[in-house]
């Protein structure tokens, strides 16, 4: 099996209020209203928004990651699942899902590249993102490549995360370190600037 070197990764944390609203599931957003609740941010490194009847993410600094939070709740068991794809950059990228977003400095991100790859981050307690689960990114077949749409899907139950991409079975880890927290979307670079994505058709559900 294929595998690609991980590359150290810096963060631009968006931090906003709660909103008001359902905390209980299932959760759903065609991202056609602009006031639904997702973080809306325009910094220097990148920026969150609302766009064409979707939610872009745009990371314009290598080395960098994004993400943005619906602000609804906080949930232990989850299953997520989004359109997206790639809009403009390189296809040596990642973008993905997240799960038990306690805070800004712990959280669980899935993610996929349009080259190919997947993999599992894990933040805790403020620190860096650790790969967990794998040494390197993983490659497979089922990832749709360049600016093909792929639909992913996470479950977060107990201590497993499981991970497809348009259907099929990517890859599963255990790990217990964090019990709760908000769901969200990421974005990520590695060694060039320019990762841009819309995802469209969220949801997350019980399990």
């Amino acid at each position: 099996m294929q595998t690609r070197n991980v590359a150290v990764i810096a963060f631009l944390v968006l931090v906003v209020s709660a909103c008001s609203g359902a905390t209980g599931l299932p959760l759903r957003d065609d991202f056609s209203d602009p006031n639904s609740g997702w973080d809306r941010v325009n910094e220097v490194e990148g920026s969150t928004d609302y766009q064409d009847g979707g939610y872009r993410i745009f990371v314009d600094e290598t080395n960098y990651s994004i993400w943005a939070n619906p602000n609804k709740g906080s949930y232990a068991d989850v299953s997520i699942e989004v359109d997206v794809r790639k809009v403009a950059g390189p296809d040596d990228n990642e973008f993905g899902v997240i799960c038990r977003h306690a805070d800004p400095g712990s959280y669980y991100a899935a993610v996929i590249s349009s080259d190919g790859f997947f993999g599992f981050w894990r933040r805790s307690d403020g620190n860096d993102l650790q790969m967990i689960g794998y040494d390197q990114f993983q490659a497979s077949e089922a990832i749709h490549l360049g600016s093909e749409s792929n639909h992913i899907r996470l479950d977060c139950v107990g201590s497993t995360l499981t991970l497809y991409a348009n259907g099929e079975l990517l890859g599963e880890v255990s790990d217990s370190t964090i019990a709760s927290g908000d769901v969200g979307l990421y974005a990520g670079t590695f060694d060039l600037a320019g990762t841009d994505v819309l995802f469209d058709n969220f949801v997350a559900s019980a399990p």
